[in-house]
């Protein structure tokens, strides 16, 4: 039987990201990520169909790869959640996966910024100068690619660690290193192959997200009201001050 390891006193011991953080970001990222996913599987997978696709379908494209965006930010707190609880019996594996999916992670954010410049291209001048751009481009080295492998060979560690430690059972982590498959690049479309490893993604964290949100007291309802608003006037403050920069 799962267990997460954390007896009563442990839980109220403080840790980060923190119970809230953790819990909700590990019900949230993969979900993101799936629906990002979803939103473009209609479309080729290469770049240039990709950017064929925002020509056509800008606020379908936009948002599937804001939501991808989304879930790749918000995974970090899901991963150190994770690596907590893995590490708790099996610290090596925990360190070792936790750290090479957070690096990957970083890669994954830098892709997309460059996605983000490419379909401005498309937007600003027009498809054909954004698809020569970016083949002409395409492999041009950077010091991101060398994590590139990491966040695939992460995903491998992290299972292998979750299940050893008793976190996650054997179908969840093998659902978890389903991740590995994921293809990592620029402008990279939806397959058969992304959706299952974000399915598998959800599989692997959705439950354990709801565990680690019940393993403590749960806030009164003007607890809630006050972080809740809380949270959506720093959402809208950095939104802001992101449009000025």
């Amino acid at each position: 039987m799962e267990s997460l390891r954390m007896n009563s006193s442990k839980s109220e011991t403080f840790w980060f990201p923190g119970r809230w953080v953790g819990g909700t970001t590990l019900i949230a990222a993969p979900l993101a990520l799936l629906a990002g996913e979803l939103l473009r599987i209609q479309f080729d997978f290469f770049f240039p169909q990709q950017l064929k696709a925002f020509e056509q379908h800008p606020a379908l494209l936009t948002t599937s790869y804001s939501l991808f965006l989304a879930g790749t930010i918000l995974l970090w707190p899901a991963i150190l959640t994770l690596s907590r609880l893995i590490g708790q019996t099996k610290p090596g594996w925990a360190v070792w996966g936790g750290t090479l999916v957070i690096l990957g992670l970083f890669a994954r954010t830098f892709h997309y910024g460059i996605n983000h410049l490419a379909f401005q291209l498309v937007r600003v001048q027009n498809l054909e100068s954004a698809i020569r751009a970016v083949a002409d481009s395409y492999g041009a080295f950077h010091i991101v690619a060398t994590l590139s492998a990491a966040v695939m060979f992460g995903w491998i560690v992290l299972a292998i660690g979750a299940y050893l430690s008793g976190t996650l059972n054997l179908f969840r982590s093998i659902a978890l290193g389903s991740m590995a498959a994921l293809m990592i690049g620029v402008l990279k479309g939806s397959s058969v192959v992304s959706v299952l490893a974000t399915t598998g993604l959800c599989i692997a964290l959705i439950p354990l997200g709801v565990q680690v949100l019940q393993d403590g007291p749960k806030p009164g309802i003007q607890t809630v009201l006050r972080w809740s608003v809380l949270v959506v006037l720093l959402i809208t403050v950095m939104y802001f001050f992101g449009q000025a920069g």
